[in-house]
């Protein structure tokens, strides 16, 4: 078992932020984001990297290196927010602005009703813990914040279904859509409040990606989460066991 120096220094460790950002760039390539434009109005994939800045010239948005760039800075903001660094929380601001019309293009609609919620989280985020917000139990403010996630979660999807019109035959798909961004809400507004549990909220959301990438054989994404989920469970124990980065000087 991990004493609790230790533990607090694996995961404010700068080689876990480089084998992290390794892993993510690698798998990016693997799958060809960065050869992804969106040209003419629609996603024109397999852009050999040589041809994109002529692309871009006549108009072609880079989706695929601004969606491979987004995805290691949030990687780093998440680590700045795993180290209680509040400058993960103001990167945060702005990947997803750049997350929200990645999705949007790739023909996720409902994206404009869900990631300015996002975008207001990660703003309360950054002002909570800029005025000094710490680490703290489950409290009943909590519990309700769960119950309001989920409520708005599914207020959010099912309208975003039937405002644009996305014909989705098989309701346990709407519930898997649902829940999922739920859990990704609770985890969220767990960052912004510090509770212990915030990164056991992010355990459970990266493991249910674990299960759908499996099953939708996405090696790659699954090698992503793994590493996700990971982080996730030591920085539970980190934050349960050592609390606050104020309050803990991890050189003794």
């Amino acid at each position: 078992m991990l004493n609790k120096k230790t533990l607090r220094q694996i995961v404010h460790s700068n080689y876990v932020d480089l084998f992290g950002v390794i892993l993510v760039l690698a798998i990016c390539i693997y799958r060809d984001f960065h050869e992804t434009i969106y040209f003419n109005g629609k996603i024109v994939f397999g852009i050999p990297f040589v041809e994109l800045y002529a692309y871009i010239v006549k108009g072609a948005f880079p989706i695929g290196l601004l969606s491979t760039l987004g995805a290691v800075v949030s990687l780093l903001a998440a680590r700045m927010i795993v180290k209680q660094q509040n400058l993960g929380n103001l990167i945060g601001i702005f990947t997803t602005v750049n997350s929200g019309v990645i999705d949007y293009l790739f023909g996720n609609r409902s994206a404009i009703i869900t990631y300015p919620l996002t975008f207001v989280i990660a703003i309360i985020a950054t002002k909570k813990w800029h005025d000094g917000e710490r680490v703290k139990k489950a409290d009943a403010k909590y519990y309700l914040l769960i119950f309001s996630a989920f409520l708005v979660s599914y207020t959010l999807v099912f309208l975003g279904f039937y405002w644009f019109g996305t014909n989705i035959t098989n309701p346990f798909f709407k519930h898997t859509v649902a829940i999922i961004f739920g859990i990704s809400l609770v985890g969220n507004i767990s960052t912004a409040f510090k509770y212990e549990q915030t990164f056991l909220t992010w355990s459970f959301y990266n493991l249910v990606q674990i299960i759908k990438n499996v099953i939708q054989g996405n090696i790659a994404n699954v090698v992503k989460y793994v590493f996700y989920i990971i982080n996730a469970i030591l920085t539970f124990f980190d934050w349960k066991i050592n609390g606050d980065i104020k309050s803990k000087d991890i050189s003794e």
